[in-house]
């Protein structure tokens, strides 16, 4: 199913439509602040196993991301982070960047892995948003790629959806994406380290 959805102001009906369809264990497609990405509820493990499988990898080694509505959820999966850490994720979300920080105990759980790291989103877009704050939890979720060889991403939600939706259950059209992913900040030692510039300002650190 393609479902439109308005990118500032979502309508509360179609993201209940999408709320049910990841309850029940369903895999969708949504836009972020930068890449449409793939996502599923963290708490549906066939779910979790499900999106690996569409991405044709297992999930033991699946680099999938939490997406969170504010860093409130974060210490429900992260190992206590110094204050320089959480001052920089403050300033920097909502925004494009992926932040890597060391797991707790429940991460290996959802992954059935050791993984001892984990990379926490909180995209600058409001159907993202919306859809773990309904939710309740965070996302598990991966970015989408294109086979196309000068193209990285998907940007186009129509040509998103004529791919994938015989796969997986919902793509959301939220207007044309971005073809490039988010920063990612390693923060598993006391000093952040970029460990890939994408769209957030590298300046932050």
């Amino acid at each position: 199913m393609l479902l439109s959805i308005h990118p500032e102001n979502p309508d509360k009906r179609k993201i209940d439509q999408v709320i049910k369809v990841l309850k029940k264990g369903g895999v969708i497609i949504y836009p972020t602040d930068t890449v449409y990405s793939m996502a599923c509820d963290l708490t549906n493990r066939k779910a979790v196993e499900r999106m690996a499988q569409i991405k044709g990898t297992k999930i033991e080694k699946a680099n999938f991301s939490l997406i969170c509505y504010d860093l409130s959820h974060i210490s429900d999966y992260t190992v206590q982070f110094g204050n320089n850490i959480y001052k920089l994720m403050k300033r920097a979300l909502p925004g494009p960047y992926t932040f890597i920080l060391n797991a707790n105990n429940s991460v290996p759980k959802l992954f059935k892995s050791k993984k001892k790291t984990i990379g926490i989103r909180v995209p600058n877009n409001n159907i993202a948003r919306t859809i773990v704050e309904e939710l309740g939890n965070p996302l598990i979720s991966t970015s989408v790629h294109d086979d196309d060889e000068i193209l990285e991403y998907i940007t186009d939600p129509e040509l998103i959806h004529k791919k994938y939706e015989n796969i997986l259950d919902v793509v959301i059209d939220g207007g044309y994406g971005k073809n490039e992913a988010s920063t990612i900040i390693d923060c598993t030692s006391n000093e952040p380290e970029i460990v890939r510039e994408g769209i957030g300002n590298i300046n932050i650190i």
